[in-house]
């Protein structure tokens, strides 16, 4: 005979985490199974390893969704403000960052447990290695009364559990060290879910050409930029790094990007570059380009900036320059 519950989370990340636990809260029989070996993985390295478990401006906008009107409802039944209360009541201790970001004081832990801990009220039972390879619909007389029919093997030996609902909270194809894998896209054909074209989002950019080698030299360097990327434009830093270019800024603009598409980086926020430039030339023109941009950007990336576009201008000041050869 099948174990039953009223409800199957598959995963144990944050969104199955807290599912399991307003489900358990709210009368029902939990049963979560994580295919790792730990639960919340994901949740321990988010925000360096600090969490940033919100915002305080969180609105339907923030989200990619086909249907907006769904993340407006979604939001207006639990706020951001409902999980900071969660957090408080726990004891956590937090601070804002840049952009109203809500991190832990101490360790992306203290989600976790709480987390944990609000699954222990509700008497959720949690396994790991437990990997579900079949979910179908009961035909015996004695599990007509459940809807669905899971098997699943953990160290080695099968198992079956009957259920009302399951949760697919298997995460995405990104880094499958920790879980992530493409199991969820199955079900949802096995059931004819319709399923949307996957690309990769919240992802560096890397180069294979000469911007590559630019990166590499460049790697470990960071400054604020503005990032722009079909309509859309994030104010925050860059980071060089390796293989390519990532930080948040990129992080945050690559879910708009598609092949092809043109992305705009800004490296001078705080004043418009051509404007600035001229009236330094009429102004300052005793001055090296090189020297002006060291007040605004970090040096070596002046220098890298100075090898592509005005090598021939290296010791000559603005006022003795072309300004055609350096307005870039």
């Amino acid at each position: 005979m099948s174990e039953y519950y009223d409800v199957v989370v598959l995963g144990g990340g944050a969104a199955g985490l807290m599912c399991a636990l307003t489900a358990s809260q709210r009368g029902r029989r939990v049963l979560v199974l994580e295919k790792a070996n730990k639960i919340g993985k994901k949740i321990l390295m988010s925000g360096g390893g600090r969490c940033n478990f919100t915002n305080l401006a969180v609105e339907a906008d923030n989200f990619i969704c086909s249907n907006p009107h769904f993340c407006k409802s979604a939001l207006s039944r639990y706020t951001q403000w409902d999980f900071i209360a969660l957090v408080e009541r726990h004891g956590i201790e937090y601070e804002e960052r840049k952009h109203g970001q809500l991190f832990c004081l101490d360790s992306a832990r203290d989600i976790l447990d709480m987390l944990l801990a609000e699954c222990d009220l509700g008497q959720v039972k949690i396994l790991t290695h437990s990997d579900v390879s079949v979910i179908d619909i009961p035909h015996n007389e004695s599990e007509k009364h459940s809807r669905y029919r899971l098997s699943y093997s953990r160290e080695g030996k099968p198992y079956n559990v009957n259920c009302t609902s399951v949760v697919v909270a298997t995460g995405a194809l990104s880094i499958p060290t920790l879980g992530g894998s493409g199991r969820g896209y199955e079900f949802a054909s096995q059931f004819n879910l319709p399923l949307k074209p996957r690309r990769a989002g919240l992802v560096p950019f890397m180069f294979s050409d000469a911007t590559r080698d630019l990166c590499e030299r460049l790697a470990g360097v960071s400054l604020p930029v503005s990032v722009s990327c079909n309509g859309t434009t994030f104010d925050e830093n860059i980071l060089f790094t390796h293989r390519g270019i990532s930080g948040p800024a990129i992080l945050q603009i690559s879910n708009y990007w598609h092949p092809g598409d043109a992305v705009s980086v800004n490296l001078l926020t705080a004043v418009d570059a051509a404007t600035w430039l001229c009236d330094i030339k009429e102004q300052q023109g005793r001055f090296r380009l090189t020297t002006l941009l060291g007040k605004h950007l970090p040096k070596a990336l002046v220098e890298e900036l100075q090898s592509l576009w005005w090598p021939a201008m290296t010791e000559k000041n603005l006022g003795n320059s072309a300004t055609n050869n350096w307005q870039r």
